[in-house]
């Protein structure tokens, strides 16, 4: 599915959270896993804690989530909603 970051993030925070993180929910992996990049990834891989304990996954310190209404791989219907969610562009 498509990924997406949310402008008013900080680096290494979400501040997507509530009913914002029911649309638009974060990318959780497990605390354990390993991280490697695809080829053609050149951006940093990482992970944040988020305010209710869980793990979510960032790439070059910005949160990464995917958008309810996306229902296929490929779909980018979240891009520029209310002019702050963006697909992410590797």
């Amino acid at each position: 599915m498509t990924l997406y970051i949310y402008t008013p993030d900080k680096p290494g925070v979400s501040n997507c959270t509530g009913q914002c993180a029911i649309y638009w929910p974060p990318y959780t992996v497990s605390a354990a896993a390993g991280l490697t990049a695809a080829t053609g990834i050149s951006g940093k891989l990482g992970t944040i804690t988020r305010a209710d304990g869980t793990t979510q996954l960032t790439y070059n310190d910005k949160p990464l989530y995917f958008y309810a209404k996306d229902s296929k791989p490929g779909d980018t219907t979240g891009q520029n909603v209310g002019g702050i969610w963006f697909v992410l562009k590797p």
